[in-house]
């Protein structure tokens, strides 16, 4: 499962702190043909709006360091005690479902945003080193962020391929 934590670090991060800016159509970020996040919340309401989620190297790549950048809108107060709900997929094979606590999680990545995250413009970067193990395969994240009083925050889905690119057939 430790493996894994990568993607579940991604999902916390892309969950729990954003930024403001007038950028892309946040219901659908289709990134590149590696990977892509799309909003399954609702942009105009939930306290959270996701405007982008950048990742370098582009596609991700097993066994180096990731750089996650994510920028979005707070509209209210992010208080302690928000959190996640994980679910990490290869394929149709679910792998990974975990609660996780957004401002802890914040706090031992050593994220630049604390709790409580004021209300206003955000912009989340963190880096992490990729596991060498991730298996070549499809991967599936979906975020449901919920308030410290179990409303709804932000809902997020992310997918990656690590699947090696297919040579041409000519």
């Amino acid at each position: 499962m430790a493996r894994f934590s990568f993607l579940a670090l991604l999902a916390a991060v892309s969950a729990s702190f954003v930024a403001a800016g007038p950028a892309q159509d946040p219901l659908q970020a289709s990134v590149s043909d590696r990977w892509s996040w799309t909003q399954c919340g609702d942009p105009e309401t939930d306290p959270l709006k996701v405007i982008s989620i950048e990742i370098s190297p582009d596609p991700p790549k097993p066994g180096e360091d990731l750089t996650v950048n994510v920028v979005g809108e707070a509209r209210e107060k992010i208080e302690d005690g928000a959190y996640a709900d994980v679910v990490v997929k290869v394929g149709a094979i679910k792998i990974l479902q975990k609660e996780f606590d957004l401002c802890e999680e914040a706090r031992n990545a050593h994220a630049n945003i604390s709790c409580p995250v004021e209300k206003g413009e955000h912009t989340v970067e963190h880096t992490v080193t990729l596991p060498k193990e991730i298996p070549p395969a499809p991967f599936k994240v979906h975020i449901d962020g919920w308030t410290v009083e179990d409303e709804p925050l932000v809902c997020v889905d992310i997918a990656i391929d690590f699947r090696k690119p297919r040579a041409g057939l000519w």
